[in-house]
């Protein structure tokens, strides 16, 4: 096998981390000598052993004179776990393989050097556009300080998402609900606003699927939600989070209750619109090591994160109905022009079940 193909096993290995090692990235280790694969490891859970520790530890054989491949360069300080970099040294592996450097200012480059200095043979960036993808929330999250922000848009094929009523269900098929449900648990949190809240009365839980639930988050300026909503009814974990304006503090009754039921409150201002400002949303999310927000709805949040330019990527799936009247998946995004339209670029394009998702990117 080539260096290529260990470096996407281990990517593949990594992914098996999905949910259980944010605010770390995903990584995945395998272990080679005399071309066969002694051992294989990923990063299981946060604050818990590293990936190429985990590989170590699973070697049977001597690991001396091996080749380590591994898609994130090896940390070399310490944190919640001693450095990867100096127990790859100590079992005198012989060549080390990275898919990409790690651009947390703690690691960056640092790890590749200490290999070096001790001898090790290093090359680093093989499959490096896959790697990045992978780790995509990390990196945002570690250089911004804010989390990677994606739109979930469930729309039939004549832009909207609800009919006249307001009524959503069921818009797109069951195998797109499947895959919905699957993606909350790639995700540190789930967000909605208020008016979803009240029309859906939903519960944001992974049921469709197996994998942890998200943090659930609630964009709730006036704080006057009932609490006999399910999700202040359903909240396994006590891990919802209802984000409020600062005009709300003086409400102490219904703080008091909402302490009660399990739920954090937070206060940021309202932008100059009389909304919530989205940028002190996400640096509040930031603070909670909170890297990873996928955005339900509705159509104000969508519109509100597309005009201030705060998501990172938006899937939109499709499915080939027709309403006419009803409510629109994105007004006002103050681009009234045509040639001032926002233009974003197709990442992927899939089938699901009778829908069709498009993945884009800006």
């Amino acid at each position: 096998m080539t260096d290529e193909s260990y470096i996407k096993l281990a990517l593949e290995i990594a992914k098996k981390g999905r949910g259980n090692v944010s605010p770390n990235p995903l990584v995945g280790c395998i272990i080679v000598k005399n071309n066969r694969m002694i051992g294989a490891g990923y990063h299981e859970k946060y604050g818990e052993n590293h990936a190429e520790i985990n590989a170590l530890n699973n070697c049977k054989k001597s690991v001396e004179g091996s080749t380590l491949y591994v898609n994130l360069e090896p940390c070399s300080h310490h944190g919640n776990t001693p450095p990867c970099v100096d127990k790859i040294i100590e079992n005198k592996i012989k060549r080390v393989v990275i898919g990409t450097f790690d651009i947390n200012p703690l690691v960056n480059g640092k790890g590749v050097k200490k290999l070096k200095h001790a001898g090790i043979e290093v090359k680093v960036g093989v499959n490096e556009k896959e790697c990045l993808e992978l780790n995509k929330f990390f990196f945002k999250y570690i250089t911004k300080k804010i989390p990677y922000v994606s739109l979930k848009i469930a729309q039939t094929i004549d832009g909207r998402i609800a009919d006249k009523y307001g009524n959503s269900k069921w818009i797109t098929c069951i195998k797109s609900r499947y895959y919905v449900h699957n993606l909350r648990t790639y995700y540190d949190a789930v967000l909605i606003g208020s008016n979803t809240v009240k029309k859906d009365n939903p519960k944001l839980t992974v049921r469709l699927t197996k994998g942890r639930n998200p943090k659930k988050i609630i964009l709730n300026s006036k704080l006057d939600l009932s609490l006999n909503l399910k999700l202040f009814t359903v909240n396994p974990g006590k891990n919802l989070i209802v984000i409020s304006s600062t005009e709300s503090i003086g409400k102490k009754r219904k703080l008091k209750n909402l302490q009660k039921l399990g739920v954090r409150v937070i206060f940021v201002k309202k932008d100059s619109d009389g909304g919530l400002c989205l940028k002190r949303v996400l640096n509040e999310l930031g603070k909670l090591n909170i890297i990873s927000v996928l955005v339900e709805g509705g159509s104000k949040i969508f519109s509100s994160f597309i005009r201030e330019n705060l998501f990172d990527d938006i899937k939109l799936f499709v499915n080939p109905k027709i309403i006419g009247n009803g409510l629109s998946s994105i007004n006002n995004v103050g681009r009234s022009k045509i040639e001032k339209a926002l233009k974003l670029k197709i990442a992927n394009v899939e089938k699901v079940g009778d829908d069709v998702l498009i993945e884009l990117v800006k």
